[in-house]
């Protein structure tokens, strides 16, 4: 899937932080954590942001996670972690590099809600990719020009971003909007065509294609987006590659033991 970047989750620390970072040091994809620090350095633990150039366009990529995710100050995942306010980490990521890209993109593991406190209160950050919680977006909300991105969880849908970019500065839309905004348009363009209408309701409906007239010539000078979801099914089989990995690497732990796991809604043991 081209991997460009990996922002770390609480779950990603179930197994501590020594072994995530001898993971991330492993990994030929940049991990990501702009606010979580070696609790003995005072040190960021993995890169702060990046920067790609992608077909001419300037992306900048940061990653926050919240203490707030966490189960309490006895979950053994936040040994040796400090978190530094996500708030702050982010309006210092906006000053230091968002002059230099076209496209700002925070990868959240703050929870919807925090997410869409973020671009409530954050200007500059085009896209935030949030995850932990789960929401189901299908329609994602724009906030301030923020487009807030969340999928369902356990797997269920592959989700895909179709973004027409003309600036940084222009406001985006989603192109749904539009189809509802034509449907309309066509639909009292129809009414109008009706002999047994009245004068007021003739009206009505002019100012109405006048009104949706005037939004739709907007929309070429915007960002346009789509989001095009795909259910993951059984149809999709696994990669022939993949899965003989996978199997090696479980061939080396021969005595099955179901770990404790973690979400949203706190330990639990998984169903066997």
């Amino acid at each position: 899937m081209e991997y460009h970047a990996i922002g770390v989750g609480d779950d990603d620390f179930s197994l501590g932080k020594d072994f995530l970072l001898h993971l991330a040091k492993s990994s030929s994809i940049p991990f990501l954590s702009s606010n979580v620090k070696d609790e003995e350095t005072k040190k960021l633990l993995f890169h702060r942001h990046l920067l790609k150039e992608i077909n001419g366009l300037k992306i900048g990529i940061f990653s926050l996670l919240s203490l707030g995710v966490f189960l309490g100050p006895l979950d053994p995942r936040i040994k040796g972690l400090v978190f530094e306010d996500p708030f702050k980490t982010a309006q210092e990521i906006v000053r230091e590099i968002g002059p230099q890209v076209d496209l700002l993109i925070l990868l959240s593991h703050l929870g919807y809600q925090k997410d869409v406190e973020m671009a409530q209160k954050i200007d500059g950050i085009h896209l935030i990719v949030g995850g932990h919680t789960g929401v189901d977006l299908v329609n994602p909300p724009i906030i301030k020009n923020t487009i807030i991105l969340q999928n369902s969880s356990k797997g269920m849908y592959g989700r895909k971003l179709n973004l027409s970019y003309l600036n940084k500065d222009a406001p985006f839309y989603n192109e749904t909007i539009r189809e509802v905004y034509q449907r309309n348009l066509e639909k009292y363009q129809r009414q109008l065509e009706t002999k047994t209408a009245s004068e007021a309701e003739r009206n009505q409906w002019e100012k109405a294609i006048k009104n949706i007239k005037e939004i739709l010539d907007q929309l070429p000078k915007k960002n346009a987006f789509r989001i095009t979801s795909l259910p993951l099914s059984d149809q999709f089989k696994d990669d022939p590659e993949i899965r003989r990995m996978t199997e090696e690497y479980k061939s080396k732990f021969p005595e099955k033991i179901e770990p404790p796991s973690h979400d949203s809604r706190g330990t639990y043991k998984p169903r066997l």
